[in-house]
């Protein structure tokens, strides 16, 4: 539907400044809780989360891990559209439905996948689901996030993180 495109869209627009934004939140709520006194014996973050974590265990300097998000919410702007659904199966009972043609992009759960890829062969795969009945639903957002489509922007990614220098962490996460 084009209102959902256009929705979609215009959030992919606001990526390279919500990244950034989370991460300070997330980071500023850690040092708010450990100024109080609360320390963590150790982190667990997904996807940005996991940087943020870095971040508060000493691996990444701060401006670093900002500097990273930023690139990150550059580079997934420029990535080629694509598209996402959520789908409640194993990742075993889902691979054989992807065909080659789509990515499990993530396990959430035991039970509950990402598929990731482009538009059309999305659409393809929530055919077979709806068909097998399946339960799925498509995730709001114009891009594949891990997946084959983000190839493209991976060597810039790279030359960014190889710059990096990442201490030994001083909290495990």
């Amino acid at each position: 539907a084009p209102d959902q495109q256009d929705a979609a869209d215009e959030a992919m627009k606001q990526v390279s400044i919500q990244l950034p934004i989370i991460f300070l939140v997330e980071f500023a709520l850690a040092q708010l809780w450990m100024s109080w006194g609360v320390k963590p014996d150790l982190m667990i973050g997904h996807s940005l989360g996991e940087n943020t974590a870095a971040c508060i265990a000493g691996v990444l300097k701060f401006e670093d891990a900002l500097d990273l998000l930023i690139l990150r919410g550059k580079l997934t702007q420029s990535a080629r559209e694509g598209a996402m659904t959520s789908v409640n199966l194993s990742a075993a009972e889902l691979e054989p439905l992807l065909e080659g043609e789509c990515d499990l992009a993530l396990v959430n759960a035991p039970e509950l996948c990402v598929a990731a890829g482009s538009p059309s062969a999305i659409e393809a795969l929530e055919k077979r689901l709806a068909d097998r009945e399946i339960e799925f639903r498509r995730l709001p957002i114009s891009r594949a996030g891990h997946s084959r489509l983000f190839d493209p922007i991976l060597d810039e990614f790279q030359a960014f993180l190889s710059k990096l220098k990442l201490d030994r962490p001083k909290i495990p996460f």
